[in-house]
């Protein structure tokens, strides 16, 4: 290691060797320190980041959670974790040392955080707090998992906020029926609505669909891929989870109506997105829709609600309903468990008619 001033500018150069989890020998180097104490500090910092040394601070710990964790997870949940802990972790602990970290300096953060206002002037939502807090705990749990840290201080310390999801919404068949008509005048938006009330597909699998993706003799449609725009870049990933990558099968009407939409787009290759819109697109449209068709606004996403809702009502079982949405578990389904109708009557007479049909009443 050595520490030098360069003569030419006055500033200090710090160049080090140190040998990778591969046993190569390596070299890095900075420059344009001001002061030799600022150029040893700087050293030190990366030798304790190498070393995998919680005596690294806060702000360094993150870098090494962000190589290890990155490629193993979607780049949009990176983008997420990412912005909070740009905005609402490292601003209150990035120069802090990990191994100085206390629950007491956790309590602080989190009344901070609970005393902070949104751009409206409104208080972080409860479900934001504790996705805030969640992600604090992710990176020391990481440090005890792999580094050596003794203990996660915000574990110590409990949440903050509150699991709360949005009331999920919905629209009937009419009230969907209503809006089609709204939005009909635009025929990329009435298509793609379409795909998303009567396939309950999400909206990032909507507007990654392309030509090759249907298969018009069986009618149906496959999910294998998922949309998002990044930094300013279209990128398409795998779907949210493995029991999303599934096949459709559409009705027939809907079947006849992509036909005919695929038609209108002249020259497309079967590789290319059928639905050039961003999401914005589809808020916007959402709500040009509804307050044209006098329905109340829902959300994009419960499009998907309305189509389980509208499943539910047909008498399919949550088992079928999870294998055409693509749940993971059917745990998610059961979420809809106030809407599956009741068959406690219907248990109850049956069970009636097997104790008359034994002739063992007993009255």
């Amino acid at each position: 290691m050595a520490v030098y001033k360069e003569q030419k500018t006055g500033k200090w150069r710090v160049v080090y060797r140190y040998t990778d989890w591969t046993g190569q020998e390596r070299q890095t180097q900075k420059r344009g320190f001001a002061t030799k104490k600022d150029a040893l500090a700087w050293e030190r910092e990366q030798l304790s980041k190498t070393k995998g040394d919680l005596d690294m601070t806060f702000a360094s710990f993150v870098q090494n959670y962000a190589e290890d964790t990155r490629k193993r997870i979607k780049e949009n949940t990176w983008q997420t974790k990412e912005h909070i802990i740009r905005t609402k972790i490292i601003p209150y602990f990035g120069n802090r040392k990990m191994c100085d970290i206390k629950p007491k300096d956790i309590i602080a953060w989190q009344n901070e955080m609970m005393n902070s206002q949104t751009v409206d002037g409104k208080p972080y939502s409860p479900v934001y707090l504790k996705t805030l807090h969640n992600q604090l705990s992710a990176i020391f749990n990481h440090a005890v998992k792999f580094y050596g840290l003794s203990s996660n201080p915000a574990a110590k310390v409990g949440n903050m906020g509150k699991v709360k999801s949005r009331e999920m919404e919905f629209w009937t068949q009419e009230e969907y029926k209503k809006f089609a008509e709204a939005v009909m005048d635009k025929p990329m938006s009435y298509y793609a609505f379409e795909m998303l009330y009567w396939c309950g597909i999400r909206e990032g699998e909507l507007l990654a669909l392309t030509p090759s993706d249907f298969d018009f003799t069986k009618n149906t449609v496959s999910i294998t891929k998922s949309y998002q725009r990044l930094a300013g870049k279209d990128v398409t990933t795998d779907p949210k989870t493995q029991k999303s990558n599934r096949v459709i099968k559409m009705p027939d009407f809907l079947a006849d109506e992509m036909q005919d939409y695929l038609k209108q787009l002249y020259g497309i290759q079967k590789n290319e997105r059928i639905f050039e819109v961003t999401k914005n697109y589809l808020h916007h449209e959402m709500t040009r829709g509804a307050d044209k068709a006098g329905v109340k606004r829902i959300r994009i996403h419960d499009l998907r609600h309305s189509h389980i809702s509208l499943l539910i009502e047909m008498g399919f079982s949550a088992v079928a309903i999870a294998d055409r949405v693509g749940h993971e578990s059917i745990d998610i389904t059961y979420r809809y468990a106030h809407l599956f109708p009741s068959t406690q009557n219907e248990m109850a007479n049956k069970l009636n008619d097997l104790r008359i049909g034994d002739g063992k009443d007993v009255g």
